[in-house]
């Protein structure tokens, strides 16, 4: 967390996977309760409502500001973010982003929507926290994660930003973004999650918890039977052939440019994948992305005074 002027810049990766921080990863799924929960951690308090942060799976929307969850779920990673450094009354201003070809139609949207009360009040983990939101700075995803790093690029660069829900795909040529080659592809990795979870069902007639395929996914294994852990590797590798069918698609060719990859896709890259190494750049930082809107939105506003 960088700071400027008695403000706190907080960085906020909205992933439909986990909401990092430049400090914090959580789990993004979001459970409400009109009573104090049972069970304590990652407990918001707000408007006289509980909610269970990290519970349940927050399911794909095309459009972070269309329900109250993404805002909820910001204040939670303001409060991580500043507990992390013994906080709880700050000015803020916030440093986040939207996927590469949405940003232009929805960033206006989305700042309105993180900014809707200027004051907020609200106790995380039963602490009290007191926020000002000062201002709201947005940008690409993926891109920020990297911008760090420009001075080693060279030639023809291409950036896969894999995510949960969405699979964001930039150009970069000597050390700049180029605007008009970007896209996203609704092709994260929870759709490669719905699959593994399909084929066990289909292939053995069991469901296996959703965390025991990301333990798979993220670690290249688990402690289950080998048919099962065959069969979930089986699918992480299609998944994974697809995202390099997908690049290809968008005229990557391993030869004439590297490859940088962010984002929680990563690791299935890094452990289902075939690709030659040497070519290859995969970024293990899961904030990577939240330290590089903290990084941007610093430099900004520096630049401002």
């Amino acid at each position: 967390m960088k700071e400027l002027r008695n403000i706190k810049i907080i960085a906020v990766d909205h992933g439909y996977g986990n909401i990092k921080t430049a400090n914090t990863v959580t789990p993004t799924g979001i459970t409400a309760y009109d009573t104090e929960p049972i069970f304590s951690g990652n407990i918001l308090e707000y408007n006289g409502t509980y909610y269970r942060i990290g519970e349940g799976h927050k399911e794909f929307i095309p459009d972070k500001a269309m329900d109250e969850d993404y805002y909820l779920l910001t204040l939670m990673a303001v409060a991580r973010e500043l507990n992390v450094h013994g906080i709880r009354e700050a000015d803020v201003h916030l440093a986040a982003g939207l996927p590469l070809t949405w940003i232009r139609k929805q960033r206006e949207d989305f700042r309105s929507y993180l900014l809707r009360n200027e004051r907020v009040q609200f106790r995380f983990n039963g602490k009290e926290y007191n926020i000002h939101f000062v201002g709201c700075s947005l940008y690409p995803q993926g891109y920020p994660a990297i911008v760090s790093r420009l001075g080693d690029f060279r030639g023809t660069n291409l950036l896969a930003d894999i995510g949960n829900g969405t699979m964001n795909i930039l150009y970069i040529n000597n050390k700049k973004a180029v605007e008009s080659r970007c896209w996203t592809e609704k092709f994260g990795v929870n759709q490669c999650m719905i699959a593994a979870r399909n084929a066990t069902l289909d292939s053995f007639g069991v469901k296996i918890e959703d965390a025991t395929i990301e333990q798979v996914l993220r670690y290249g294994t688990a402690d289950i039977g080998k048919p099962y852990l065959d069969c979930i590797t089986a699918v992480a590798k299609k998944y994974v052939a697809d995202i390099f069918a997908t690049l290809r698609r968008y005229e990557y060719n391993p030869e004439l440019m590297r490859l940088y990859i962010v984002g929680g896709g990563g690791c299935l890259v890094k452990n289902f994948g075939q690709y030659e190494a040497s070519r290859v750049t995969i970024l293990d930082d899961i904030c990577a992305t939240a330290k590089g809107y903290e990084y941007l939105a610093y430099a900004s506003l520096r630049r401002k005074e």
